[in-house]
């Protein structure tokens, strides 16, 4: 079996943190492992698979070597600038940013959902917004099986969503301390915004889960709102989804198509209180989804309830399963 050189860009943040975890659990076939991020990180050392690495800094240089995918989560304007280059000498570029999501040459990917995709990318395949990556895993299925006509996105996400400045100030908050990542405090209070505000009203991550739904799901036509809620919940995006369907549903068919849903588990018993919940889905590589009903109010329609760890499957473990998917499928 071919082995691969992966590189891991950011390996000291957040997200680059994870991408190793994740990277211990997936067991890719992999030759070399090289670990890079900004001058601030280089020279320290990280233990990763047993080894210690000495992390080096990233620079224009960095890949004038046999690497063959490269997993970034470094910052918009770092993949803007090192992607390309990474690109040009034959790495694919996984990228955690938003700097290419929209690019109309660059795919938007989600293994479970739109694979096929990763089959006309040119160096460069964008992860999606965590808030969007679990929607898509628990509506693709329904899209297939009912057609989607209109979305409703209610979000109520994790601090953990805006890196270690959103962390620190919920920790900092509970001492009484003052924000300095958000506006406002962000203890025992929720922040009905999540970026900066557009000309349109809405906020930027809301246009994110508008538009990368509609790329994702391939329907430029395809009706969908979306209000972005922070919450002093430390891990793990929470969303309400409220899908309007083009066809008629029975229920309980319905749940079955989730419940065999790739990378979605169904935990749907109320009668005993079982639904998903942020406290449950930390450290978890799946998707969650409960509280499956009709909505009443219109015909066709359904509510879902959908939580995930957004650092993991919003973030890192997507990008390493979309190396997975790209070695599988022989595309590397």
């Amino acid at each position: 079996m071919k082995k691969y050189n992966i590189a891991v860009v950011g390996a000291t943040g957040m997200v680059g943190r994870t991408f190793l975890k994740v990277l211990e659990e997936i067991n890719l076939p992999v030759e070399n492992y090289y670990l890079l991020a900004s001058s601030r990180s280089a020279g320290s050392k990280i233990t990763f698979m047993g080894k210690e690495y000495t992390i080096e800094e990233l620079n224009e240089n960095s890949f004038d070597r046999d690497i063959d995918i490269a997993l970034f989560s470094a910052g918009g304007s770092t993949s803007e600038k090192f992607a390309p280059i990474a690109a040009s000498k034959g790495v694919v570029v996984i990228d955690n940013s938003s700097a290419w999501r929209m690019d109309p040459k660059v795919p938007l990917v989600v293994p479970e959902v739109n694979p096929e995709d990763l089959k006309w990318h040119n160096g460069i395949i964008a992860n999606p917004n965590c808030s969007t990556i679990q929607a898509m895993v628990a509506l693709r299925p329904l899209q297939l099986k009912y057609g989607i006509k209109r979305i409703v996105y209610s979000t109520y996400q994790a601090v953990s969503g805006a890196g270690m400045g959103g962390y620190q100030d919920l920790e900092n908050g509970i001492k009484g301390m003052a924000p300095k990542k958000f506006n406002h405090p962000i203890f025992n209070n929720c922040l009905p915004q999540i970026d900066v505000f557009l000309p349109n009203g809405y906020t930027k991550e809301e246009m994110k889960m508008v538009n990368e739904t509609k790329k994702i799901l391939g329907d430029d036509n395809m009706k969908i709102t979306a209000t972005t809620v922070r919450v002093p919940v430390f891990d793990c995006h929470s969303e309400s989804i409220n899908v309007e369907l083009e066809k008629p549903f029975d229920l309980d068919e319905l749940k079955n198509v989730l419940a065999n849903a790739p990378g979605l588990v169904l935990e749907d018993d109320i009668d005993n209180c079982v639904y998903p919940m942020a406290v449950n889905a930390k450290g978890k590589n799946e998707t969650f989804v409960g509280r499956v009903r009709r909505d009443e109010s219109l015909d066709n329609g359904v509510n879902l309830w959908v939580v995930a760890d957004n650092i993991r499957k919003g973030a890192a473990t997507n990008a390493v399963q979309i190396a997975q998917k790209m070695i599988e499928m022989g595309l590397i």
